[in-house]
């Protein structure tokens, strides 16, 4: 035997301290602080001095567990079948498939006389390993993969996920482990991000992670908050046969009976024979995985019979009957090289950072979201900084966290670590500031604020910058607001792009000539159009509010404006104070209406408007205490007999009320009409006055005496 080298001992050494640290980070913690690509070539570089050193395989080598302990808090559990992980292999290409296909051959004593081997391809998803065991058709325990030997119990927070079936059919075996993923679709991600974003909480770095972090979490509440699936895959312990139980004899079959008593099974499930088939299974999903709801970082493949895999075994910690073929990583390492601001259709202002390239998810990313300034503070992301980033489907690329390159290999940056006093490696930029918000908008110039409470920075030049010109005149058309007929997304889309209109009065400058030149717009369609735009000049002041697209000032909120000032001169010249008179104005909504009227394009867009010839009927002011409904709650049901729903509505809101979409105590009248539903049963059973048309009408012309 000879000795190791010193070089390669030390080598080793440090590769079971990084994997056994970020095991611990990505199994335990639910923090990832490096790719999977890079865990990866790290366990790969491990496993080629453990062939070239066998000694260097002791039994707390990372190479010889799967990953994981159980966390304080949850009761282990261990499994009367070891949970064990699969061979991955790693090269992308065809080869993968062709390698597996070789071994398992070679193993089975196979020639190339002899038929293609029979396999099951399947989805290798990115979620959380779960074992769920039933008895007597009844589940009674869910828990973790854990170490592959010992789990943690989940069951409380597995029966909060509504694809899992809590009872069986009854031709189910008296005891059954189904095993399988709980994971988390992509837009059940984003929007779960996204809500944490504008409470200003912490988000999740992946769906993986947050899939993991619910089905850990203690508070049972709390994880039925968190929008979790799952997919079956596999079995665990069962009744054998001789004792009742099922005798499949291949593993599809076995997949299709889960499926019979109710597990979701992925419809992309597939049997492949031979090297060939698999090859072309793997290019096939590749071609579709941007196209699935949820994250997949490759497909895994088993051999078919059941027989064969008793006959294959296990090698260690793995099956010799199975493997999982990756595909390029969704997650990489890059720098940032800077980072710019952009402005959405609404308005928002989001920081991006420009990177070095780099190829992530199938595709070279060069810029990553980091969504507002907050988050971006929270993340420690400054230039030139070394980052992960991370890509996955139709999702835009984003900043998931600092990482830090030393002597050794990827390792975290250490929680008070600033960029300045890092790594050498990684340090070799000078100091950079933290990133600062602009204070006007980089497109339009407008002043750029964030309200009190709230984590988006905004551009408050609505009406006049050009990154929110598409959503300002669709908001503008609406039915709701000024009712351009015709005028939707894809003209919008094609007057914009084409430069034909660059703010909302250029809309009644249009000619036919210019209309009818777009695509797919014939003479008489673009005629049509011109028609709606004529009609909606006459309008009413609570609609041509609505139309401007004030900020947090809704349809409700502009007929209180137009009740109590009477006239559009008095709303863009009221104080915040007297603007804060109005019924359901406050603070935010007073100094959202008096920022957008302080802005002098604003203004010049809304007089440019008015010379185009949109006019409506102005009043006196009537504010709402002084109307003779004022205070007064009504809900509408049914449908009446001459009046329309909103049109009754407008009658009432003239008059002072408030209308309600639920009946409560608070409700001082019901109006019903025909086949009105629940809404009447409740004001009957609470007493709540009740009028029919003929009764609100005269309510009204009570009122109006």
């Amino acid at each position: 035997m000879f000795a190791i080298p010193a070089a390669d001992l030390a080598r080793a050494q440090e590769l079971h301290r990084l994997l056994h640290h970020h095991a611990h980070q990505y199994y335990v913690l639910d923090a990832p602080e490096i790719p999977d690509a890079e865990y990866d070539r790290l366990f790969s570089e491990l496993q080629a001095l453990e062939a070239t050193y066998p000694e260097l395989a002791t039994p707390d080598s990372p190479t010889q567990r799967v990953g994981g302990r159980v966390l304080d808090g949850f009761t282990p559990v261990r499994h009367a079948v070891p949970m064990l992980s699969i061979r991955t292999e790693t090269d992308t290409e065809a080869s993968g498939a062709q390698n597996f296909d070789a071994r398992v051959r070679r193993e089975l004593g196979l020639t190339e006389a002899d038929p293609p081997v029979g396999y099951v391809a399947e989805l290798k998803f990115d979620g959380l390993a779960t074992n769920l065991r039933y008895e007597q058709g009844v589940l009674v325990q869910a828990a973790t993969r854990g170490d592959g030997e010992l789990g943690e119990d989940v069951t409380q927070n597995i029966r909060t996920i509504g694809q899992i079936p809590l009872k069986l059919p009854a031709d189910a075996p008296p005891v059954l482990e189904v095993r399988g993923e709980v994971y988390m679709r992509r837009d059940d991600f984003e929007a779960m991000n996204e809500r944490q974003r504008e409470k200003g909480e912490k988000t999740f770095v992946n769906p993986r992670n947050a899939a993991a972090g619910a089905v850990r979490q203690l508070d049972p509440a709390i994880a039925a908050q968190r929008p979790l699936s799952f997919f079956a895959y596999g079995l665990g312990e069962i009744t054998p046969a001789e004792q009742g139980g099922p005798d499949f004899q291949t593993h599809y079959e076995l997949l299709q009976t889960l499926k019979s008593w109710g597990f979701p099974v992925a419809v992309q499930v597939q049997r492949a024979f031979g090297a060939t088939e698999l090859i072309a299974y793997h290019q096939a999903i590749g071609s579709q995985r941007d196209q699935f709801p949820f994250d997949i970082d490759g497909v895994v493949y088993k051999v078919d019979s059941l027989a064969l895999q008793r006959q294959l075994g296990f090698v260690t910690r793995e099956p010799r009957w199975a493997v999982a073929h990756k595909y390029p990583a969704q997650e990489q390492l890059t720098t940032v090289q800077g980072i710019d601001v952009q402005v959405g259709r609404t308005g928002k202002l989001t920081p991006v950072a420009r990177l070095a390239p780099v190829f992530v998810g199938g595709v070279t990313v060069t810029n990553a979201t980091l969504h507002n300034l907050f988050e971006l503070r929270r993340k420690k992301v400054r230039v030139g900084d070394m980052v992960i980033v991370r890509r996955a489907g139709d999702v835009i690329p984003e900043i998931v966290g600092l990482a830090r390159l030393g002597a050794t290999g990827i390792e975290p940056a250490a929680a008070g670590d600033e960029p300045q006093v890092r790594d050498e490696v990684v340090s070799r930029h000078p100091y950079v500031p933290n990133f600062r918000m602009p204070r006007q908008c980089p497109v339009c110039g407008s002043a750029v604020v964030r309200e009190k409470g709230e984590v988006n920075h905004r551009c408050t030049g609505g009406l006049f910058c050009a990154a929110q010109r598409k959503e300002a005149i669709l908001h503008f058309a609406q039915r709701r607001a000024m009712d351009i007929e015709g005028l939707g997304d894809k003209l919008v889309d094609q007057l914009v792009d084409a430069q034909v209109i660059h703010t909302l009065p250029d809309l009644y400058r249009l000619g036919l000539t210019a209309l009818a030149s777009l695509d797919r717009m014939a003479e008489k369609s673009a005629q049509n159009v011109l028609d709606a735009l004529q009609a909606s000049k006459q309008t009413t002041l609570p609609r041509f509010l609505f139309g401007l697209g004030l900020r947090h000032v809704g349809e409700a909120t502009a007929k209180d404006l137009a009740r109590h000032f009477g006239r559009l001169d008095a709303i863009m010249d009221a104080t915040e104070e007297q603007l804060l008179e109005v019924n359901d104005v406050g603070p935010v909504v007073a100094k959202s209406i008096r920022t957008f009227f302080e802005q002098p394009h604003n203004r010049e867009v809304v007089e440019q408007l008015r010379a185009c010839g949109i006019a409506w009927p102005e009043g006196e002011p009537a504010p709402r205490a002084q109307l003779p409904l004022a205070g007064k709650t009504f809900v509408l049901t049914g449908t009446l007999p001459v009046l329309s729903r909103e049109e009754a509505k407008e009658l009432l809101e003239a008059a002072g009320a408030k209308v309600a979409g639920s009946v409560s105590k608070k409700t001082d009248y019901v109006v019903a009409g025909a086949e009105a539903g629940s809404k009447l049963e409740k004001a009957q059973a609470l007493g709540v006055a009740v009028l029919d048309e003929d009764g609100l009408r005269r309510l009204l012309a009570g009122t109006a005496e």
